[in-house]
């Protein structure tokens, strides 16, 4: 499961995709904090694990659209419930992550960087 999760992204794309999210500039634009083309590895490895189905529609420009295979699908479950626990344990987390950082408020931009939105 490591290697088909793995990278910083993955997660909320497949969150985004689920929610209707399709063309890679919604999905820029819902995580500004990646970079295109860092985005478009991941979701080229999402699709490699066939957690998520790339349509190209043959106009000019291309138009590309991303939407989840039922595989993918049957993560949003998974993943909504980690979000809650996420939210639930807010303040835990950010005291953990603050003892083991130089600054404080450090603590609640990787949180923010984490969260679903």
């Amino acid at each position: 499961m490591g290697e088909v999760l793995y990278g910083k992204w993955k997660m909320r794309l497949l969150w985004f995709i689920g929610q209707g999210h399709k063309r890679p500039s919604e999905l820029q634009r819902k995580i500004p904090d990646a970079s295109r083309r860092v985005l478009n590895v991941q979701l080229k490895e999402l699709e490699e694990h066939e957690l998520v189905l790339r349509k190209i529609y043959p106009v000019v420009p291309p138009k590309v659209e991303y939407s989840l295979t039922e595989f993918g699908k049957s993560l949003i479950p998974v993943i909504g419930t980690m979000g809650q626990w996420g939210d639930d344990n807010a303040e835990r987390l950010r005291e953990v992550i603050a003892k083991r950082l130089p600054s404080p408020g450090i603590a609640d931009e990787i949180l923010h960087s984490n969260s679903g939105e």
